[in-house]
């Protein structure tokens, strides 16, 4: 898909240099999956977040309760220690034993439904659990950079 994009681009009122720059830009940190990155989601926006991955809906569920007992129940956001705790605990992605920490990623870097789910969340904000093809998450946003 990205190959079709760069056409749209060039064959705009851009004399080259900065359409293919900002694919050329895209290029690069899609990965493969960036392709979907001709509608502007290949851009510099990073977004920094932690994330608890499961198997299991049920296992999910428990953990999606836990943060609501704790803190979401009563409108209070899940500060970023605690939740990293939750992903200690119930997490079973390699990055569980960061308490989740995916670091600073671009669009375009993660699949799908959880780059959605990632750069809509506002900061500060945990999402409700969703579905991947790796399996059902919990995001918790912590930061947006361009």
């Amino acid at each position: 898909m990205g190959k079709d994009s760069k056409p749209k681009e060039s064959g705009g009122k851009g004399k080259g240099k900065q359409a293919a720059s900002g694919s050329d830009e895209n290029a690069s940190k899609g990965k493969g999956k960036g392709g979907k990155g001709g509608d502007g989601l290949g851009t510099c926006t990073y977004v920094k977040a932690r994330h608890i991955l499961c198997e299991k809906q049920g296992k999910i569920n428990e953990a999606y309760k836990k943060l609501q007992d704790g803190w979401l129940s009563n409108g209070d956001k899940v500060p970023p220690a605690e939740f990293a705790k939750v992903a200690q605990e119930y997490s079973e992605c390699p990055s569980g034993k960061k308490g989740g920490d995916l670091g600073w990623f671009p669009r375009g870097k993660m699949a799908g439904p959880f780059q959605d789910v990632a750069f809509s969340t506002p900061v500060g904000a945990t999402s409700a659990p969703f579905k991947s093809t790796h399996g059902y998450h919990i995001i918790l946003s912590e930061g947006r950079k361009n």
